[in-house]
């Protein structure tokens, strides 16, 4: 990791710290960083998020931090989910991270891009309890370049 990226990763952290204990909506929110800054497809990010409110609902977020020379426009990820009661699921979610015109989208500081995208909007947890995600890179590629962090934010629906 070069020094500039290091001092983006510090400022990021000091700002969402200073604007996270602002956000009533928030459920749960974690970044993890990615080692190396090569994702290999055999290293799963897990969240664990306990759960006690069944009747808000929900949107789910993938956040995922990028330098510039990412090789592709989109992340293909598996979200596999265990919910409190052993039960599984399993997603396949593509985030696009470039616009028609090959701009990157989210918000960019030097050579690194952060991305905050919706992957599930106004869902309620059916159960009390723990659920954990595991989000794979699911790129056809055994190690994927230049993603830096990979993060799940769940936030309450708040409708206006």
């Amino acid at each position: 990791m070069t020094i500039n990226s290091r001092l983006l990763t510090v400022v990021f952290g000091v700002y969402a710290l200073i604007f996270s204990g602002c956000d009533d909506a928030l459920v749960y929110e974690q970044n993890l960083p990615v080692q190396g800054e090569t994702w290999d497809a055999a290293a799963p990010f897990t969240f664990a998020v306990d759960v006690t409110d069944t009747i808000s609902r929900c949107n789910f977020y993938l956040n995922v931090r990028h330098a510039d020379n990412y090789p592709f426009s989109n992340l293909f990820v598996f979200m596999n989910t265990r919910f409190p009661n052993g039960k599984f699921a399993r997603d396949t979610i593509e985030l696009m991270l470039q616009n028609q015109e090959g701009k990157w989208t989210g918000s960019g500081l030097g050579d690194i891009w952060d991305n905050q995208i919706m992957f599930k909007r106004g869902l309620r947890f059916p159960l009390k309890g723990t659920y954990i995600f595991k989000v794979e890179q699911a790129m056809r590629i055994p190690e994927l370049p230049m993603i830096m962090e990979m993060g799940l934010r769940i936030e309450k629906e708040i409708k206006n």
